[in-house]
């Protein structure tokens, strides 16, 4: 004689569907349960950590469930242990249960679809291909301003001789910000907070400790980034640790 019991089959890494057992030996389906497992988003210092900060900000700022990992670099060229997690052996890396994605904008364009009701890009077509423009400018662009002015949240506001392609960036920078916000009213560059600004916030941090720009634009944009909660977080964070990295202390 078949005793009634229920049976639970777990189907992908999620998924766990249950069936009843019926005395006539035949199952019938109850019910599917998607059991949510957080994202890992995988990051390194959050003192210098540019492209670590840029997924973590937004993620944060649109309340996003996800569980931060650190892993620490002290040296130059990073971390081997990120060959742990990471295909390029590199940071920022996000882990969805059986899906890794890498680099700063695809885990960002990732999680956007992810979240769609969250609106990581603007809701209007025009100005969602002019945020993704933007955001792409800033992933493959101001080479100078990148590799001079390094990302540090712990150094003190003070002028730094740059070259000639740094002030070619800021310039640039300072064109998109006005435009952007004089298009959308503020106060961030699509009007609310998009991944457009989680691209630029590490600009923001670079502008001020290193004295590049007394624009007004920017003294209001850095003000409206540096007001999140995130920010602050990540901030603190950044002051507390305590890796040096020399070659990120200009």
């Amino acid at each position: 004689m078949t005793v009634c019991r229920i049976i639970r089959i777990r189907d992908g890494w999620n998924k766990q569907s249950e069936f009843f057992l019926g005395r006539e030996g035949r199952y019938r389906w109850i019910n599917t349960v998607i059991r949510e497992y957080p994202m890992k988003l995988y990051i390194g210092n959050k003192k210098y950590s540019s492209w670590s900060f840029r997924p973590w900000l937004a993620m944060r700022a649109k309340e996003v469930p996800f569980e931060e990992v650190l892993v620490p670099f002290d040296m130059a060229a990073g971390n081997p242990a990120f060959r742990e997690f990471s295909p390029t052996g590199k940071v920022p890396c996000l882990v969805d249960g059986n899906v890794t994605v890498w680099e700063s904008l695809s885990i960002l364009e990732y999680v956007a679809e992810r979240y769609p009701d969250r609106g990581f890009w603007p809701a209007d077509k025009a100005q969602r291909a002019r945020a993704r423009s933007v955001s792409s400018e800033m992933h493959a662009g101001f080479s100078g301003l990148r590799s001079e002015c390094p990302m540090n949240m712990a150094r003190k506001h003070a002028p730094l001789a740059v070259s000639g392609q740094v002030r070619k960036d800021v310039q640039r920078i300072e064109e998109i910000w006005t435009g952007c916000l004089d298009a959308s009213g503020g106060p961030y560059l699509f009007g609310r907070f998009t991944i457009a600004d989680a691209m630029y916030a590490p600009v923001v941090n670079r502008l001020q400790i290193y004295c590049l720009s007394e624009a007004p634009v920017v003294a209001q944009y850095t003000a409206t980034l540096q007001a999140l909660d995130a920010w602050r977080q990540w901030e603190q964070d950044g002051r507390a640790e305590p890796w040096i990295v020399e070659e990120d202390e200009a």
